[in-house]
């Protein structure tokens, strides 16, 4: 009942300038991420109304040599229904899908993915979620499973597809010594179905204001 999110959010991708521009000049033409480590699950990834976290990610892919140029893309998304992270119902839904994609696992005998740390992170926040990806797309290939034999036998179903996850994290070590506030705290999220992207926007600069007289 309470699982869909209908209001209208803004969030920021950080990429490289020229496919910011190409998605401004082409916005029907979208690549989702489907990396094996995405915190999220695969799909289109945005921070929540967090423009200077996004250009920090573009400037970090910089450093590293991933882009030339960073840049950050805006856009306006509805989340429809989304596996929100945020909601005790679905930290325990996530949950209740590790035992069985934990035991497919050992029955193939393959050792189940772990979350690890990236070379470059001395705060040690373990940013390659290769355990978490795998569980969440579990989840959502079991779910689309059971939707579409539900619809094939029955013509209606009590599973829903996600069209979108969110989810909070503390990274980036303390904003201060001693502190519980990290520096790159931050809601991100993961867009599955893209007709929640409504649009795409260049980021305005801020203006003074008022005006002084």
């Amino acid at each position: 009942m309470y699982d869909v999110r209908p209001n209208t959010i803004i969030g920021f991708h950080g990429c490289e300038l020229s496919i910011r521009n190409k998605l401004i000049s082409n916005p029907n033409i979208i690549e989702i991420s489907k990396k094996p480590y995405d915190w999220l699950g695969n799909g289109f990834y945005f921070w929540e109304n967090n423009y200077t976290r996004a250009f920090q990610w573009a400037n970090d892919k910089y450093d590293r040599g991933e882009i030339t140029i960073p840049a950050v893309l805006g856009a306006v998304l509805q989340l429809g229904n989304c596996c929100d992270f945020l909601d005790s119902k679905f930290t325990g839904l996530i949950e209740s899908y590790y035992p069985a994609m934990a035991e497919e696992y050992q029955q193939a005998g393959k050792p189940l993915p772990k979350n690890l740390e990236a070379r470059d992170d001395g705060h040690k926040d373990k940013l390659l979620r290769l355990l978490d990806c795998a569980t969440i797309e579990y989840m959502h290939k079991s779910i689309t499973e059971n939707y579409f034999s539900d619809i094939n036998n029955k013509n209606h179903s009590q599973f829903k597809v996600f069209d979108s996850v969110r989810g909070v994290f503390s990274e980036g070590g303390p904003a201060f010594p001693g502190a519980g506030i990290k520096k790159k705290s931050h809601i991100q999220i993961c867009i599955r179905n893209l007709n929640c992207i409504k649009g795409f926007f260049i980021p305005r600069e801020e203006i003074d204001f008022p005006i002084p007289l």
